[in-house]
């Protein structure tokens, strides 16, 4: 009996330390949002909601959302079709230009849109003469759409791969054209696979503060509004306000998306794919193939905007060789401060998931639904939301009986200059994709391997830690990297939590864009790029 008890403690302070950052990271700030919402002082803000000004944002906000999800759902498609269905070349050099984004600063892509696309773009009045301004709306889509549709390709890739081939022979035997199979067969299958990265899109375009800020220009959405009555205008009621406005439809759309993925779908009898995929040979490839080219064209001249505009004077209008903006970037305090707290993060993070996948998988019952909810809470949860969530609740001392228990984390007098609460903020942006590989992985380990560890005499944690963990050391490396790449890019709340004790890239980017910097800026994204993608090799090299 006390060897069971003995056994079953580090289970029950796993569970303890995995609802203790639950609690810290999302849950008490985003109380704190909702309760700074429901005060007296935010009734009078409620009904200014209604106002022409008020739902002309949330009209923006949910335009964006529904136009970039379409989009970058449109552009997932057409790259995993090219892929998988068209006899094409290039498609590994397709397929990388396509990952491009998901390593860079999500607003690297808006800072080089200004500079080829802008007023005076190289490309729009130096090449073609036109006097094009593509501040507002469809400029945001189209970066926005650039920036996050790697995401939709990535699942409706695995989607279409695993579709049995065996099907489509089938159709065209009975006589179907190409063009019927894929409208009758191929988009029913993918129905699921189609709806959950739209909604996910959706969610992401309306969290997306960086890019708003950047080349939003007249164009105003819910995040960037709630950020100015921050940092503008000094109004934590209002941000509260707006933020609990966003916050209802990126949680409701988020439990649907939820919803789609987990809905059981059988798409095949044998459940494997059979047979040999008939690529398409004829005339009608060059169409798809040419878009996807123009796409990953565009993608090309955007990122190599970025490295050249680093190492010139002034990109587009004199092309001389500097290293000035490099200098600069590299002399900065914010490359160490971010690569040192992403560092520590990291681990953090990744344990985090796989213990939380752990615990749900093999340990938790009736719990393990909302241990999964909560644990990806802090992707929900949109940036903004939660960046405004920590100034409210970590900004002041926390006092008991007139004894401070908890310096404040967040502001100029914040303990450790502020790092404490970035690190947590990197820490619950980052658990949920360790979290899902590692359920994922977990779910395809059969419990008897544990089970024969434990009839053994292996207590749980010996077994997770000498059986499991090794056998999902692929989830772990998939965890670490994205966690990794995601703390060196985070924005939407890193801003609010950044100090003149600690500084943040890509709060020094956002700053040096915001001054017309752009060699500054170009060169801040370059060095942060060549130090995610160095990491993520090591990691691979360490984990693997």
């Amino acid at each position: 009996m006390s060897r069971d008890r003995g056994g079953r403690l580090p289970v029950r302070v796993a569970i303890g330390a995995a609802s203790a950052l639950v609690l810290a990271g999302t849950v008490y700030p985003l109380a704190s949002v909702l309760a700074e919402a429901a005060t007296p002082a935010a009734l009078p803000r409620y009904a200014r909601l209604t106002s022409a000004s008020d739902l002309g944002i949330l009209r923006n906000t949910l335009v964006l959302g529904f136009l970039v999800a379409t989009a970058g759902t449109a552009l997932g498609l057409l790259f995993a079709f090219v892929q998988t269905r068209l006899d094409v070349p290039g498609k590994r050099l397709l397929h990388w230009i396509a990952l491009i984004p998901m390593v860079s600063p999500p607003f690297a892509v808006a800072t080089a849109t200004v500079v080829l696309y802008g007023r005076r773009g190289l490309i729009t009045h130096g090449l073609f003469g036109l006097d094009y301004d593509i501040y507002g709306l469809d400029g945001l889509v189209l970066v926005l759409s650039l920036s996050f549709f790697p995401v939709a390709y990535l699942g409706l890739l695995g989607m279409m791969r695993a579709l049995d081939p065996a099907m489509e022979e089938a159709a065209m035997n009975l006589g179907a054209s190409r063009r019927r199979v894929f409208r009758t067969l191929i988009l029913p299958l993918l129905a699921p696979g189609l709806a959950a990265p739209f909604l996910l899109l959706f969610v992401e375009a309306i969290a997306d503060l960086a890019n708003p800020l950047v080349l939003g220009g007249d164009y105003v959405v819910l995040a960037s509004r709630a950020y100015l009555a921050v940092t503008g205008e000094y109004d934590t009621t209002s941000a509260a306000v707006y933020s609990l406005v966003l916050l209802v439809p990126a949680i409701g759309l988020y439990l649907a998306q939820r919803h789609w993925v987990g809905r059981k779908v059988r798409v095949t009898v044998t459940g494997r794919p059979a047979g040999r995929v008939h690529l398409v040979s004829g005339w009608a490839r060059w169409p798809f193939y040419g878009l996807a080219v123009l796409v990953a064209l565009v993608i090309v001249s955007l990122y190599g905007t970025v490295l050249a505009g680093s190492v010139t004077e002034v990109f587009g209008v004199d092309f001389t060789l500097t290293l000035d903006h490099l200098r600069v970037a590299l002399g900065s305090e914010a490359i160490a401060d971010t690569t040192v707290l992403a560092a520590v993060a990291t681990p953090i993070a990744g344990l985090a998931g796989l213990v939380m996948a752990w615990l749900a998988v093999r340990h938790l019952r009736a719990g393990s639904g909302w241990l999964d909810f909560a644990g990806t809470l802090g992707i929900a949860v949109p940036g903004t939301v939660l960046g405004i969530g920590y100034v409210l609740a970590y900004r002041s001392d926390l006092e008991i009986g007139g004894v401070t228990v908890l310096p404040g984390l967040v502001g100029g007098g914040a303990v450790a200059g502020g790092s404490l609460a970035i690190v947590l903020a990197f820490v619950v942006r980052s658990v949920p994709a360790g979290l899902r590989t590692a359920t994922g992985s977990l779910a395809q380990l059969h419990p008897s391997i544990e089970e024969a560890s434990t009839g053994l005499g292996a207590r749980p944690f010996q077994t997770f830690r000498r059986i499991t963990l090794p056998l999902i050391r692929p989830a772990l490396l998939t965890g670490l990297s994205y966690s990794f790449a995601r703390c060196m890019t985070s924005m939407s709340t890193i801003v609010f939590l950044v100090t003149p004790d600690t500084k943040i890239i890509t709060a020094q980017v956002l700053s040096a864009a915001g001054m017309g910097y752009y060699g500054v800026a170009f060169a801040y994204c370059t060095v942060l790029t060549v130090i995610v993608l160095a990491s993520l090799a090591a990691i691979r090299k360490v984990v693997a």
